[in-house]
């Protein structure tokens, strides 16, 4: 990585932190795929874009509806769980 990568990085890590008041390091607890047979959103406010297939960082469970993830754009939104295989 450059170092304007790196940059770019940090800054979207703080914009997060400061986005969801998450104090500590960001730590990627799992990696999940968007089900292949799921139909793509948009995303909007608070929920993510998701393509079919994707796979997203999962930074925190938040309740049983919704999972606060990243995407390959490092993006942190909201996820919900429909989107998401159950295992």
């Amino acid at each position: 990585m450059t170092l304007k990568e790196c940059r770019k990085e940090e800054k979207a890590d703080r914009e997060f932190q400061k986005k969801f008041k998450f104090e500590g390091s960001i730590n990627v607890l799992t990696q999940m795929m968007v089900d292949p047979a799921a139909t793509e959103k948009r995303g909007g406010g608070k929920n993510l874009p998701l393509r079919r297939g994707e796979i997203l960082d999962v930074i925190q469970f938040t309740n049983q509806e919704q999972i606060l993830c990243r995407n390959s754009q490092r993006k942190c939104k909201s996820v919900g769980m429909e989107a998401l295989p159950t295992v």
